[in-house]
C-alpha cells in the first residue's frame, strides 16, 4: 500500500499558482492546506502540522523571507521542511533563499515533475 501522503501547506497570494500547485500536489495524493499571507500560514500552524511548507517569498505584509526565518526560529515548527517557490530567480536569488530557512529553491514558472521531486525528497530528508 502507498504510504499516507502528509499535509502540505501551500503559502501563496496568488490565487492561479495556488490552484496549479493544489492540482499538482492533490494528483499526487497530498492532502493541501492553504495560506495568502504570512500571518495566515502562522495562524494555520498554531493548528496544523504539515509535513512540508511550500512558500512564496514574494507575499503580502510579512513576506516570505521573514515567515523562513521566524518557523525556522521556532521549536514547533523549525523541523518542516521548507521549499521556496519563487519567481525571484536573479543571480544571489537562491542564496538569499537558502540563508533565510528554506530547504530548498523552485523557481516559477512551476515544473509539476520538478516540484514533486523535491518535495519528496525533501520529505525523506526529514524522516
Amino acid at each position: 500500500a502507498a504510504p499516507m501522503k502528509c499535509i502540505i501547506l501551500v503559502v501563496e497570494d496568488n490565487p492561479v499558482n495556488m490552484r496549479l500547485v493544489r492540482l499538482i500536489l492533490r494528483t499526487q495524493g497530498y492532502t493541501v492546506c492553504e495560506a495568502a499571507t504570512g500571518q495566515e500560514a502562522l495562524n494555520l500552524l498554531e493548528t496544523e502540522r504539515p509535513g512540508l511548507i511550500l512558500l512564496d517569498m514574494q507575499l503580502p505584509g510579512m513576506d516570505g523571507f521573514t515567515l523562513a526565518a521566524r518557523l525556522k526560529g521556532d521549536s514547533r515548527t523549525s523541523a518542516i521542511p521548507l521549499v521556496a517557490v519563487t519567481a525571484l530567480a536573479m543571480k544571489g536569488d537562491a542564496e538569499r533563499v537558502l540563508a533565510a530557512g528554506c530547504d530548498a529553491y523552485l523557481p516559477k514558472p512551476i515544473d509539476a515533475k520538478e516540484l514533486i521531486e523535491v518535495i519528496e525528497k525533501c520529505l525523506a530528508q526529514a524522516l
